[in-house]
């Protein structure tokens, strides 16, 4: 109802509000990733790891810590390592296991995860879910003032498959841009 600020100056901002456990968001990534790349300088996309429960914690310090340590190239490697290996990477020891595997210094990104930095954007994200009614994931919000997803897309489709509704939200984020 009422327009939030954004931080992005004359580019549109597109905010994906996601959970690293959820299906849908797996999904929804490649998706979300190949539309980020068609809008050139205009768009600026910034992933938010919701935090519904006190249980999400560690996968949002997971993903600003990676943030932080400009390996967001390891996204997706995440996602896979959960929906596609069966990974659990819900408690600090099993993301630590799972850095410990990856070409990231364990100990940089030991202190990254348990910093201020990381920390204080993990609060922020409560107020951004606030801010923006975000009850359910994927969501998208779109420069401050109109939310969509898959889902709510969905209300008018019923019964059509997720790609259908994934390319349906797409097509709803590039008009609403």
């Amino acid at each position: 109802q009422q327009a939030q600020p954004t931080d992005t100056g004359k580019k549109v901002e597109v905010l994906e509000f996601f959970w690293y456990n959820c299906p849908h968001c797996h999904v929804f990534e490649p998706y979300l990733a190949d539309w980020a790349k068609r809008q050139g300088e205009r768009v600026v996309v910034k992933r938010v790891p919701v935090g519904f429960r006190d249980s999400f914690v560690p996968q949002q310090k997971l993903y600003y810590t990676l943030e932080a340590m400009n390996r967001l190239d390891l996204h997706k490697v995440v996602f896979d390592a959960i929906h596609a290996k069966r990974q659990k990477l819900d408690r600090e020891d099993q993301i630590m296991a799972f850095i410990d595997k990856q070409d990231i210094d364990k100990k940089k990104f030991a202190d990254t995860f348990n910093s201020f930095t990381v920390q204080s954007k993990v609060s922020r994200v409560r107020q951004l879910q606030e801010a923006f009614r975000i009850d359910g994931v994927p969501t998208v919000a779109i420069d401050g003032q109109y939310v969509t997803s898959p889902s709510i897309v969905g209300q008018s489709m019923r019964g059509a498959p997720e790609e259908v509704l994934n390319n349906a939200t797409l097509q709803v984020m590039d008009a609403l841009v």
